[in-house]
């Protein structure tokens, strides 16, 4: 069980004094720590009089503030275990959802937020018209093919090996999407009860994932700035992950970029204990900020030769592609093969030709597609700022999403009401591994950019709301992709 000392519960409260009543001021700073994710769910809290030691406070007001909490479901004592940090059960008696990000049928009125995902980039239909040519040859197989086409295969070398990594074909496995990816490397990597690091925040449907295959979700918290490699290193001491599910580029939700010496420092700490790197490089061609040509962040397989690396043609040109592919290490791509062969059994042949032809093409076709993204970003920021200008997020460099901090922790109840005011949201506890992120809301930029302002009218519409009801055992609206 992880414990926060209560030194490092008094850094991360600050040095503010706390509001008065002061018990009640540490019960608010505790529970918006716990709804921020700087303290996850099943952590054991300080004892009494250590906390009350190191805060200057009696015991008196510790135990009140503990009180308090557990009296709101954040706190539960458990005999042995001292304090331990939770979440209030839900409307169904669970505090977390086990669905996953499910596309869902969105009224005509409603604006749909909940995915991350562009229209068809241009010159999508142009590659469908080139492929059907290229698709009578395939007509007499049979089409059943779990590593996926040659051409394809080497495409998608070509493109690692554009990039300094030097990839053979044979070391990639086509895919239906990046999803079906990680599950087949997860499965091929590891045993029904490991633990598998992963990001908090992260994509939910990895979270997901992870758990409907019998592995147990390990969080590593994002710190603002990114990845606290010396935090890592302890969480994989500490739980003996097998594997660690990375998004170093454009992270899903908050947009951050490891950096060199980032990925450099956390390949050895990797090694040092088994863990094997599955990194998913889903939005790595959607960086907006530089000028074309861009310059792609070095994949981490080049400082980590474990590494599994899963791509998708989804975010970059069309999430209706379905195509994935893992590029695994020299030597294990069969298991990878044989894992994803209890998933399904081969990807659609047209589409697999489609995003052949897209991959040689190249930065031809992304020139215009970042263009486009970075125009649904600014018009977005600008929107935001606008409507809803107590909201905090950065401008992230690439990606599809702003992740945005709430001045409250009304995350639920704003995803709850949110279709009232004719916008559908995701809530931000999906995108923690044990729940929390009640300050926090995904907001992808995937609007065109002269529909932005009336998102940001509708947001702000949905906010006041959000502000204005209590609690309500109403079921939340069923989300995402």
């Amino acid at each position: 069980m992880r414990t926060l000392s209560a030194r490092s519960l008094a850094l991360l409260l600050g040095t503010d004094p706390l509001p008065r009543p002061t018990y009640r001021g540490l019960a608010d700073g505790i529970r918006r720590l716990v709804a921020d994710g700087r303290v996850l769910v099943g952590t054991r809290l300080p004892s009494e009089r250590t906390l009350s030691g190191e805060l200057g406070l009696s015991r008196t007001t510790v135990g009140a503030a503990l009180d308090a909490l557990r009296d709101e479901g954040f706190v539960v004592t458990r005999r042995g275990s001292g304090s331990v940090v939770c979440l209030p059960a839900g409307p169904s008696g669970l505090a977390l959802s086990q669905a996953g990000l499910i596309p869902t049928d969105v009224p005509p009125d409603v604006i749909d937020l909940t995915y991350a995902a562009l229209p068809a980039a241009a010159g999508v239909t142009a590659a469908y018209e080139r492929a059907l040519t290229e698709l009578p040859r395939h007509l007499a197989t049979a089409g059943y093919d779990p590593r996926g086409l040659p051409e394809t295969r080497a495409a998608v070398a070509a493109w690692f090996e554009g990039r300094g990594l030097p990839t053979s074909p044979d070391q990639v496995v086509i895919t239906s999407g990046a999803h079906g990816g990680l599950s087949a490397v997860l499965r091929a990597c590891l045993e029904p009860g490991d633990r598998v690091l992963v990001e908090s925040p992260t994509y939910p449907n990895a979270i997901v994932g992870v758990r409907r295959s019998s592995f147990r979700a390990v969080p590593a918290q994002l710190t603002p700035t990114g990845w606290d490699v010396e935090a890592i290193d302890v969480g994989l001491r500490q739980s003996g992950a097998r594997a660690a599910y990375l998004i170093p580029d454009h992270q899903n939700p908050t947009g951050l970029v490891m950096d060199g010496p980032t990925r450099e420092a956390l390949a050895p700490v990797l090694a040092r204990s088994s863990t094997i790197p599955v990194v998913d490089e889903t939005f790595v061609e959607l960086g907006l900020d530089d000028p074309a040509p861009l310059a792609l962040p070095s994949p981490f397989a080049l400082t980590s030769p474990d590494t599994h690396t899963l791509g998708s043609a989804g975010k970059t040109w069309w999430g209706g592609l379905r195509v994935g592919w893992v590029r695994a290490p020299a030597g294990a791509a069969e298991a990878v093969i044989e894992a994803r062969h209890s998933l399904d059994l081969g990807t659609a042949i047209l589409e697999q030709l489609v995003v052949a032809d897209l991959l040689r093409q190249g930065e031809a076709l992304l020139v215009e597609r970042r263009r486009e993204a970075r125009a649904r970003r600014d018009a977005l920021v600008a929107a935001l700022h606008r409507h809803v200008p107590d909201w905090r997020f950065g401008v992230p460099s690439g990606g599809l999403n702003l992740w945005c901090e709430l001045p409250a922790a009304r995350g639920d109840e704003l995803a709850r009401v949110a279709e009232t005011a004719g916008i559908r949201l995701a809530r931000g506890g999906q995108f923690g591994v044990e729940g929390g992120l009640s300050r926090w809301v995904r907001v992808p930029f995937c609007v065109a950019a002269d529909e932005a302002d009336e998102v940001g009218r509708r947001l702000a519409v949905a906010w006041e709301l959000a502000l204005g009801e209590r609690p309500t055992s109403r079921e939340v609206t069923p989300l995402i992709a």
